[in-house]
């Protein structure tokens, strides 16, 4: 097999622009060929015992091939140009539009934050003279300078996966470039996506390929990548819940300076009416409200900047030294415990750094960075200056810094933009969950629900409207209960820098196995800011006790059911993997499966990429008649943000032509809109095995052709497939004759098959077998299609242990039961539908 490999690839002659070669194992290569053009278990097992041999005469070498095409990847060859970013080709004016949105959207979190920094600061370390606020606002000054510019809008924005940040975008970026999913569903035609295609160098360096091949071969070290992308994600939710109740507290805390009768239940009772109108108007989406806040927010902007200057000429511009690192070093030294314990309070003037990053599918890269630093940095640091300036006149008005030096003509405007701030901020992390809960149910990591698209121009912007009203809930919950800024600014230091950590982790990840950087830098990047945050982390540890303690068990919780909701779907996944039926045994049923064959088309849902779906068996015993043509379908989600709709169907042939049965895969990214009716979706399904099948005729004479050319020749030769932009691709496939003298006749698989003549047709003129083919899938279309979803539950043995039954009987049945089912997607009417399901003993 190596030497045919070999011969193989020589035998390629790729275009430089239409596929990417790859480094693998000669061998190894040869493996993926014969496991991927098979469907039965009995097939499997020969391959493999056929690679074994192989190992002991062949070596390992590690050589620069193509990658591998087969029948099953015929359709893919229609691969348009890369496709582009939503953003690149807009006008100036809608430039100036979106970033109106980006102000609205995004920054709303890290723009409110001068409304409790300080507050919460000098609460744990009260201020004591003039060199305690300048060590405070030194240490706001260089959080902000190395988390929310450096960190991220430097470096980690450009760790995107085609536009999506957010923890979950880092986890599929990762799986892209190394086998690392724990979900066997993968294919070698997913790598061929046009959008698949990673738009960074080769991974040629030995350090990257040591790493890839660590990742690959390590169930641990996958487990735990898991893991690590699970807990960053139940952070992103928890931050979704105590930022609106962060937020608009703090605003309508203001009430106290402005009018001194108000007591803090008059505040929690207003803050609960904030949240709900909120939470209300979320359905209206992002471009929509963005548009309109988005110049609240620049008001409010101007508003920091403005104050901030004020005070600065006022009150006193030696504030200004703070630039200077040694007083944060002063300001430990004087205060000791107090200044660490401040630290959880100095976070949050980075809090939204992750927003920045997790809301990135709403807009675009550039206009995240540019509106960052020629805006909202300049302000910020204006905003806390002043505040600074303020203070060292008035060290007692610390626990409402930035009402306290706010000028009294100003300030009920200023409360009143403020508010609207606060509102705008609370939204900036929910945007966030909703992105980051639709990019994990794609991955397979959160149960299904049900999203509305917002925007018919960009489909990153949703709304969840369960999700929606569930951290309505949880953030009146969290106002009630807690009802003071101090301690739910100490829970939202605890979400923000759990996320924060996770994303450091992926990240470094990213540079050392995608990025290929100098290891210096990535050293560097680890040690200064995964230090600095688990520094920040054992300051707000410290105070969990006093009510913060909530969001770390919601987050947890929130862990766990993504945790039991993959597990499940895993584990279901493998035994229908190990249930599926042979494909010998649909050939020794004959071309009518043992029963009737009525006219029209039926699509077998299941979820299994390869091989023929045990429940199928239940459709042939059960159903008095099955249909003339059988097309087994599974909608699959691949790690990409978008599939191109000519590259959506990937199409194979299951049996013979006589049987008339194929199996196609309806490929969708993790970004992808699923808005097409049954009858648009069934049209393009149809219009795909059409090409298909011509392209199959096209691959037939091409390898006639060549195995005339080839009757004197003793080697074997590859087959050549000519694509639709001219490139020459390899096939990878033995010839007939090659395979039945090395093989025998047992390891005949349905792509082999497939290629046998019809016995009705004429076997010299294929284009009449074509003709006659395609018109029976016509009248087939014809008498109407019929949607035979198979439905796939799994219970533990009474053999298990208890913790197993209670998760899969208990846990993952709640979930599957009260998730959004497929049926929903799919939107077919119940006279085209018919439903079957079966239970796997575990």
């Amino acid at each position: 097999m190596a030497e045919e490999g070999s011969e193989r690839e020589h035998g390629r002659a790729p275009s430089s622009d239409s596929v990417e070669s790859r480094w693998v194992f000669q061998n190894d290569d040869d493996l993926d060929t014969d496991s991927d053009d098979d469907d039965d278990d009995d097939d499997l097992h020969i391959g493999r015992d056929m690679e074994s041999e192989d190992d002991e005469n062949a070596d390992l070498r590690l050589v620069r091939t193509g990658p591998r095409m087969d029948s099953f990847d015929v359709e893919a060859l229609e691969v348009p140009s890369a496709q582009t970013n939503d953003f690149e080709a807009i006008t100036f004016g809608r430039q100036v539009i979106l970033a109106c949105q980006t102000l609205g959207v995004i920054f709303g979190d890290v723009g409110t934050s001068p409304l409790y920094t300080f507050s919460v600061m000098f609460r744990k370390a009260p201020v004591n003279g003039n060199e305690d606020v300048l060590g405070a606002l030194s240490l706001v000054l260089y959080t902000l300078i190395l988390i929310p510019l450096i960190k991220y809008v430097l470096i980690v924005l450009w760790a995107n996966d085609d536009g999506e940040g957010g923890t979950v975008a880092l986890y599929s970026l990762i799986c892209r470039n190394a086998r690392v999913s724990l979900l066997p569903d993968q294919l070698p035609s997913d790598k061929r996506i046009s959008s698949f295609r990673l738009k960074v160098p080769s991974p040629e360096l030995e350090r990257s390929l040591k790493i890839k091949e660590q990742l690959e071969a390590s169930l641990t070290l996958k487990r735990l990548l898991l893991i690590l992308v699970l807990a960053g994600t139940s952070m992103v939710i928890a931050d979704g819940v105590v930022t609106p109740a962060m937020s608009v507290m703090s605003a309508v805390d203001g009430l106290k300076i402005g009018i001194p009768g108000i007591q803090q239940d008059h505040v929690v009772m207003i803050s609960v009416a904030y949240l709900v109108i909120l939470f209300s108007v979320q359905k209206y989406g992002t471009s929509k409200v963005g548009l309109v806040i988005g110049p609240a927010l620049f008001i409010w902007f101007c508003s920091l900047a403005g104050i901030g200057i004020y005070n600065l000429v006022k009150y006193d511009t030696t504030v200004l030294k703070a630039f200077n690192p040694v007083h944060i070093y002063y300001f430990f030294k004087r205060n000791s415990t107090g200044a660490w314990y401040s630290l959880g309070g100095c976070l949050l003037c980075a809090t939204g750094s992750e927003a920045m990053f997790a809301d990135l599918c709403y807009f675009s890269v550039r206009s995240v960075q540019l509106t960052f630093v020629f805006l909202v940095l300049p302000c910020l640091l204006l905003g806390y200056l002043g505040q600074a300036a303020y203070l060292m006149e008035n060290h007692g008005d610390t626990t409402q810094a930035f009402f306290s030096s706010t000028p009294r003509g100003a300030f009920w405007p200023v409360f009143l933009i403020a508010n609207i701030a606060a509102l705008i901020a609370s939204r900036t992390m929910t945007t966030a969950t909703f992105s980051c809960i639709k990019q994990s149910t794609a991955l397979g990591c959160f149960p299904r629900l049900k999203i509305i698209h917002t925007s018919r121009k960009f489909m990153g912007q949703i709304y969840i409207p369960v999700l929606n009203w569930f951290l309505l809930a949880l953030s009146l919950v969290l106002v009630c209960s807690i009802s003071n800024i101090y301690e739910i600014g100490n829970a939202y230091g605890i979400a923000e820098l759990g996320v924060m950590m996770m994303s450091t982790i992926l990240v470094t990840l990213v540079m050392l196995l995608i990025w290929q950087i100098n290891i210096i830098i990535v050293l560097s990047f680890v040690v200064i800011f995964l230090g600095m945050e688990l520094i920040f982390f054992s300051s707000v540890l410290r105070s969990v006790k006093d009510g913060s303690w909530i969001i770390l068990v919601f987050a947890i919780v929130m862990f766990l059911i993504m945790n039991i909701w993959n597990y499940g779907s895993k584990l279901r996944y493998e035994t229908e993997v190990k249930k599926k039926m042979s494909v010998d045994l649909i050939r020794r049923l004959g071309c009518n499966l043992g029963t009737i064959r009525a006219p029209g088309i039926g699509l077998v849902y299941n979820e299994l990429v390869k091989g023929i779906p045990a429940i199928f068996g239940h459709f042939l015993t059960n159903l008095p008649a099955v249909h003339s043509m059988i097309i087994f379908v599974s909608i699959k989600y691949v790690p990409v943000p978008v599939v191109p709709q000519s590259e959506r169907f990937l199409f194979r042939r299951v049996c013979p032509k006589s049987y008339h049965i194929f199996r196609c895969i309806a490929r969708y990214g993790y970004k992808d809109v699923r808005k097409e009716n049954h009858q648009t979706f069934e049209q393009l399904l149809i219009e795909s095995l059409e090409k298909f099948i011509r392209r199959e005729a096209q691959e037939r004479s091409l390898e006639s052709d060549g195995n005339e050319d080839s009757d004197n020749e003793d080697e074997s030769c590859s087959r050549v497939l000519i694509a639709p932009n001219g490139s020459m691709y390899s096939l990878g496939i033995p010839l007939l004759a090659e395979l039945n003298d090395s093989i025998g006749p047992v390891l005949e698989t349905s792509t082999l098959e497939e290629l046998k003549p019809d016995p009705q047709a004429d076997p010299n003129d294929p284009e009449q077998s074509l003709e006659r083919e395609l018109s029976f899938i016509r009248k087939a279309k014809e008498s109407g299609v019929v949607y035979l979803l198979g439905h796939g539950d799994i219970k533990a043995r009474k053999d298990s242990w208890f913790i197993r039954k209670l998760v899969i009987n208990y846990f993952y049945a709640f979930l599957r039961k009260n998730c959004r089912r497929g049926t929903a997607n799919l939107s077919v009417p119940h006279t085209h539908l018919l439903q079957v399901r079966m239970t796997y003993m575990v």
